[in-house]
C-alpha cells in the first residue's frame, strides 16, 4: 500500500506541472522527438529536458534514443493508475452523498 501511495505522489507531482501536462496531451496523439516536443514551449532546451527527466522518473514516458534522436512515448498504463484512484475517490464520494441525502429526504433516517 505504502509503494502504491508513492507511486501516485510522484504522479501528482508529474501532473502538478502545466507543461508537463502538455506534453503528456501532445504525446496522447503519439510518439514524437524530445527537440520537435521541445519546440513547442517557451524555454531553453535543457530547462524542458528536466520535465522530461520527471515524466520520465515517475514513469509517464520513456523516451528512446536512435542515433541522435531522442524519441518520447506516453506510458499509458500509468495515467490507469491515476484513473483508478480517482474512480475510487468518485465511489466514496457518491456513497457519502447517497447517504446525505436519504438523511434528508427521508423522514426515517432522522428518528432517533
Amino acid at each position: 500500500m505504502a509503494q502504491y501511495l508513492a507511486e501516485l505522489d510522484g504522479l501528482f507531482v508529474a501532473l502538478a506541472d502545466p507543461t508537463r501536462r502538455d506534453v503528456i496531451r501532445r504525446l496522447g496523439r503519439g510518439p514524437t522527438s524530445v527537440g520537435d516536443l521541445a519546440r513547442e514551449f517557451p524555454m531553453t532546451l535543457p530547462s524542458f529536458m528536466k520535465h522530461v527527466r520527471t515524466l520520465e522518473a515517475n514513469g509517464l514516458i520513456r523516451t528512446v534514443k536512435l542515433g541522435r534522436v531522442r524519441t518520447c512515448v506516453l506510458n499509458r498504463d500509468r495515467l490507469a493508475l491515476v484513473d483508478g484512484w480517482l474512480e475510487e475517490q468518485r465511489q466514496v464520494w457518491e456513497e457519502r452523498t447517497d447517504r446525505l441525502e436519504r438523511l434528508v429526504t427521508d423522514p426515517k433516517e432522522n428518528q432517533p
